[in-house]
């Protein structure tokens, strides 16, 4: 019987044995599946982020590659530099003279645009690009040939490892343009091991190398393609196996109780949760200094095409504003960087909150910035809101800082394309600058039918410089005592096909497009020759400011003269007061030089809001012309000849003869004559003529004294 009844007592302990081994095998195996799970997708969620963090790093190479490239291609001076036989001494001394501790890139190749290799250097040394790069620098170059604002960027194989190379078409910075060929500049960056150790640190890629074969199997690996998509390298590096180190540190404690094993699964599940938090952070930190600016906080380029991009795909018309600080420079000028870092944060915490319907803000760089609007505010409205963030002060660092903007403005209108949407709001920025900044413009198809217009006219302008086509007339300059011409005023003129070009319009277009240091030498030379035929009449010629603050023009302006035997105490040259209060150290070196050769120089426009008597008596001029808007204001009621007469009076004070221009009347000739002008010019004495015309003349009275 005890016998019997032990059995199933035994047979319970055996069954609840084999049942409790049975139950703590399945849980351990239960327990061992679920922690060699997480275990393994541990190790691939920290690969999968590791092969994120490798591929984000080629990027930010070829993002700081590009950008730099981009910087240096898109410049007015490196532009103008490729169309000259120059280039090359000016592409080393700018872009090739680096040293070897460069940050920013080993070496450099121009080619022109003719395809020809202006200059190859590494590091200061010459260089053969086709024997370094083989067949694939010449098909980048093609590429970048191409119309299109991007760099073009890829990896190349050289016989001393990998490079990275960035190549763009040179073009003017301010208006872009792919019309005929360009120069190519290419920047190239070998992938040092410097340059690994930094990226190993920045994304967490431990024992990064750079492998030209096959790396090992048990490294993680993303390929290096070239421009023809063939891969010519790897960039390897060790797993952490973050799991797997978790596992190896708890697996005691598994085997040892059921509990434990339960303690461990929660300690693996919330480290692997804690962890994948802390990756998801860093990758959206990552994508947020990849998208926004340093040091505003704002959108960067790239991250304003993003946002673009998304609003456009979504529909609705979307406005994009650019916004540009009016003197900012001065800013950083006066008080210095640290000022105007500061002034750039205040305005872009202000700027955001400028109208409830910007939805994105940006900086650009620099003094640029950029807001997204979506709503129905009309422009004018939009745009005062904008231009009121700057109708106050701003308090930085103690220091009360002024500055104004001005606004350009371009609505999608169906657009997808968001650097269509870019390159129109920049335009009509740029029109706004120009019409006198302070103020906000709308983009209209015209600005794009105007800019051909003046490309256009400036090819025009070219051409006539080259043929002639651009003459000069004479206005004569009669003395108010004997009324009798004793000088000439030469005036540009152009005449085209299509008729007359007005000066307002053909002279701020030279000196937009960089050809009034010609028109201004070729203006002369016609005069000078002209003024030859005239014995004792004495020249006065109209000088751009641009002109005047060129380093060249007084060498330039006193070997004209000695090429034409022209006597320079014959010559006056009439200056405007802006441009001393621009440049006024070079001003005054150029006025010093040409005065010891004889030269004389007038202020002109005196009286029309900008000349002083500061200027009179700083650069000590010899003449001063009154602006016609006094001498027609002398004919109305109020103080306009009181005015005019104390102007004179101030003049002869200071013992600088006087020259009134406008003069239209007999009544205006016999106010100015009894105020003590000494010289007369307007309609009335004379007429803008030709060279012979003045000629005949010159012996003649043409007003009465």
């Amino acid at each position: 019987m005890r016998s019997n009844q032990s059995r199933p007592s035994t047979l319970a302990v055996i069954l609840s044995t084999i049942f409790f081994v049975a139950a703590t095998l399945t849980l351990g195996a239960l327990a061992t599946n679920v922690v060699v799970t997480m275990r393994t997708s541990a190790d691939l969620r920290d690969d999968d982020r590791a092969m994120r963090a490798a591929e984000a790093a080629l990027q930010s190479l070829k993002d700081k590659l590009s950008s730099t490239v981009q910087n240096n291609a898109e410049r007015d001076e490196a532009y103008d530099k490729a169309q000259g036989a120059d280039l090359a001494r000016w592409a080393y001394l700018n872009w090739g003279a680096v040293g070897a501790e460069y940050p920013l890139y080993d070496g450099v190749v121009v080619v022109s645009a003719d395809r020809r290799i202006v200059t190859a250097t590494l590091k200061t040394e010459d260089m053969d690009p086709s024997a370094r790069f083989g067949s694939g620098f010449r098909r980048q170059v093609a590429q970048a040939a191409k119309p299109t604002h991007r760099p073009v960027v890829n990896f190349v194989r050289t016989p001393f490892g990998v490079s990275l190379m960035a190549s763009q078409a040179i073009q003017p910075h301010t208006h872009p343009s792919f019309a005929g060929p360009h120069a190519i500049l290419t920047f190239f960056k070998d992938v040092h091991t410097t340059d690994l150790l930094s990226l190993e640190k920045q994304y967490q890629l431990t024992s990064l190398r750079l492998f030209t074969d096959t790396p090992p199997s048990d490294l993680l690996t993303v390929p290096l393609k070239d421009i023809g998509g063939r891969v010519i390298g790897y960039l390897g590096w060790k797993s952490l196996k973050a799991g797997t180190r978790v596992y190896e540190e708890v697996s005691g404690q598994i085997t040892a109780a059921v509990g434990i094993l339960a303690i461990f699964i929660l300690t693996v599940v919330l480290s692997g949760g804690f962890e994948s938090r802390r990756l998801t952070k860093l990758a959206r930190q990552a994508g947020y200094e990849a998208s926004h600016d340093s040091l505003s906080g704002l959108l960067n380029r790239s991250g304003l095409l993003s946002a673009l991009s998304d609003e456009l795909a979504a529909g609705g018309d979307v406005v994009l504003h650019m916004v540009d600080l009016d003197g900012f420079k001065g800013v950083n000028d006066s008080w210095g960087h640290q000022i105007g870092d500061g002034l750039i944060r205040k305005i872009s915490e202000a700027l955001p909150k400028a109208h409830p319907q910007i939805i994105h803000a940006a900086r650009l760089g620099g003094d640029e910035f950029a807001l997204v609007q979506r709503g129905d505010a009309d422009f004018p409205a939009f745009s005062d809101a904008i231009l009121s963030t700057f109708s106050g002060v701003f308090e930085v660092e103690g220091r009360t800082v002024e500055v104004g903007a001005s606004v350009g403005s371009a609505r999608s209108d169906g657009l997808t394309d968001p650097f269509e949407i870019l390159r129109r709001a920049d335009m009509a920025l740029y029109r706004a600058k120009e019409d006198g900044k302070g103020r906000g413009v709308a983009y209209h198809p015209e600005l794009d039918r105007e800019r051909e217009r003046l490309a256009a006219l400036e090819d025009e302008l070219r051409a006539a410089l080259d043929s002639g086509g651009v003459t000069v007339m004479y206005q004569p300059l009669v003395s108010a005592k004997s009324g009798q011409v004793n000088g000439v005023e030469a005036l540009a003129r152009w005449n085209t096909d299509r008729g007359p070009v007005s000066p307002e319009v053909f002279i701020p277009l030279a000196e937009r497009s960089g050809l009034i240091d010609v028109l201004g030498m070729h203006v002369l030379r016609q005069s000078v020759r002209s003024a030859l035929g005239w014995p004792g009449l004495k020249l006065s010629v109209n000088v751009s400011p641009i002109q005047l603050c060129n380093p060249s023009f007084a060498s330039s302006v006193s070997r004209l003269l000695d090429e034409e035997g022209f006597d320079p105490n014959l010559l006056t040259l009439e200056i405007t007061e802006g441009v001393l209060m621009t440049n006024p150290e070079q001003a005054q070196r150029a006025i010093d030089d040409l005065r010891k050769t004889g030269v004389r120089f007038s202020l002109d426009d005196f009286g029309c809001g900008y000349a002083s008597i500061g200027a009179l008596r700083q650069f000590g001029f010899d003449s001063m012309k009154i602006d016609r808007s006094l001498v027609w204001a002398a004919d109305t009621d109020g103080h306009g000849q009181d005015v005019l007469r104390a102007t004179i009076a101030l003049a002869t004070a200071l013992s600088i003869p006087v020259t009134a221009e406008g003069i239209e009347t007999a009544q205006q000739a016999d106010l100015l004559r009894d105020a003590g002008c000494d010289q007369l010019q307007g309609y009335m004495v004379g007429r803008p003529m030709l060279a012979e015309d003045i000629g005949r003349l010159a012996s003649h009275v043409v007003v009465a004294a």
